[in-house]
């Protein structure tokens, strides 16, 4: 069961891997420029900024299981519109729909592994968890080139969704128990989360990661195409295994944090190794060779701080 709760992790996070690769299929077919692109991709993110809590409370009322079925049916629908969307506004509403399917389950999923999880592996589970994001943006990176066009790259991610559907209903087990959402007391609750300086510093931190992160990977394949010179395929592939090695972060975070290391002293210097490679990718000073190694070490450091994040919350 928590291996198919991962699978729709990185299910959902196949959507966002799979705009990033598309950007130049999408250029050429539809004329979109590059504000426009990234609006496919960062629309996720604006979601999740204003929804993330109303999310919450909707999972606590109506069923974690059930919610994250809801979110893979949204993202079915809205990979099968945009599959054969004729124009960007269409495509743009389809991004939303498959939106809202990201962010339930990105609220629902860690509240099913919290239930299901054996108490004594719940660290491990969650270290797991927290590689959802770059293990599906890498698939979809290194898989996206191979299917020729962008429709079919968003087709397959309606199959993988109606999959993942399937795998839940039969291996998930529903919730006991639930309790009926108080808007009211949801409203008190926002409140008392913003006055508390815990909570906020760590939305900050999480919101300055996610600025930084986006900002290389929304146009890492478009960026290596230009600065190294090299084909479709290949920026794909790059860009997959600059992607993927977040995932080492994701676990390196685990052991140095079970190992008592200080958790702002981790985020700090892991911000800090981020902002100056940055400078390195972004500023037109260094060799090809040498930005593409500057990306692998932006995304490995990068990795420790969400999962550093993650695990600081019960804190």
């Amino acid at each position: 069961a928590v291996a198919v709760v991962v699978g729709c992790g990185i299910v959902s996070s196949l959507q966002i891997g799979k705009a990033m690769i598309a950007v130049p299929m999408l250029h050429a077919d539809l004329g979109l420029d590059f504000g426009q692109l990234g609006w496919l991709t960062g629309i996720f993110a604006l979601l999740g900024l204003v929804g993330g809590i109303p999310a919450g409370a909707v999972v606590a009322g109506t069923g974690d299981r059930r919610i994250l079925l809801f979110g893979l049916l949204a993202i079915a629908f809205g990979a099968a519109i945009g599959a054969s969307a004729p124009s960007y506004r269409v495509l743009f509403a389809a991004r939303l729909l498959e939106g809202f399917g990201y962010l339930l389950i990105t609220v629902s999923a860690p509240s099913v592994l919290q239930r299901i999880a054996d108490p004594a592996r719940r660290d491990v589970v969650f270290a797991l968890w927290s590689s959802f994001m770059p293990t599906g943006m890498a698939i979809a990176m290194l898989a996206g080139p191979l299917l020729g066009n962008w429709r079919a790259v968003w087709g397959s991610g309606a199959v993988f969704a109606v999959l993942a559907v399937i795998a839940v209903s039969v291996v998930v087990p529903p919730a006991t128990r639930t309790a009926a959402p108080s808007w009211r007391r949801l409203a008190g609750d926002v409140l008392a989360t913003l006055r508390a300086p815990g909570p906020l510093l760590l939305a900050v931190c999480f919101a300055l990661y996610a600025l930084m992160f986006f900002a290389l990977f929304g146009f890492l394949p478009v960026l290596l195409m230009q600065r190294m010179h090299v084909g479709y395929g290949t920026a794909g592939l790059l860009s997959a295994l600059a992607t993927a090695v977040n995932i080492i972060g994701n676990l390196a975070a685990g052991m140095l944090l079970a190992r008592g290391v200080n958790r702002a002293a981790l985020i700090a210097a892991a911000g800090c190794i981020m902002g100056v490679s940055a400078l390195g990718i972004f500023l037109p000073a260094l060799p090809d060779t040498a930005v593409f190694v500057l990306c692998v070490v932006f995304s490995t450091v990068g990795g420790v701080i969400p999962a550093t994040l993650l695990s600081s919350v019960p804190l």
